[in-house]
């Protein structure tokens, strides 16, 4: 399936505001109720929209503090890969691991209270992931932007 122009409209509307009614979504997009409905069941379908969450506040919730870890692994086997990558997925505050071309294998996103926080997460967690051979980590002072909207 290939997006045009109303699909694309949709996916913008949704991604700024993905609890809306059909109703308002469709006089936003300048549809009818029952095209626009049969739409977003068609991009649900076709895989085009994933989930819908609630995008929380850190501050509100106690994790203000971003921390980006940049991890090399001591080899690059398959088996070493898998291993530090289903490790990685069990840690509650990493929220994200990126496998990398560069000077680091992996680049994680991991959120926490404070840097005594962190210092836990590192301890327990981080620290004890398989074939990491080195870690670097660097804190984020202020979030300048941030969106999960992609651009379609």
């Amino acid at each position: 399936m290939t997006l045009d122009t109303t699909d694309r409209r949709i996916l913008t509307v949704l991604q700024r505001k993905g609890r809306m009614s059909n109703a308002d979504l469709s006089d936003a997009v300048n549809l009818s109720a029952s095209a626009c409905h049969r739409r977003v069941q068609r991009l649900e379908a076709d895989g085009y929209i994933r989930d819908y969450v609630a995008l929380l506040d850190p501050r509100k919730i106690g994790v203000s503090t971003t921390v980006f870890v940049e991890i090399t692994l001591q080899g690059q086997a398959d088996e070493v890969l898998e291993a530090f990558e289903k490790a990685v997925a069990r840690i509650p505050d990493v929220l994200e691991c990126h496998l990398m071309a560069g000077s680091a294998d992996y680049l994680l996103k991991v959120v926490a209270e404070n840097t005594e926080d962190f210092a836990r997460i590192h301890r327990q967690h981080l620290a004890r992931l398989p074939g990491v051979a080195q870690m670097q980590s660097s804190f984020a002072l202020r979030t300048v932007f941030k969106t999960t909207a992609l651009p379609v």
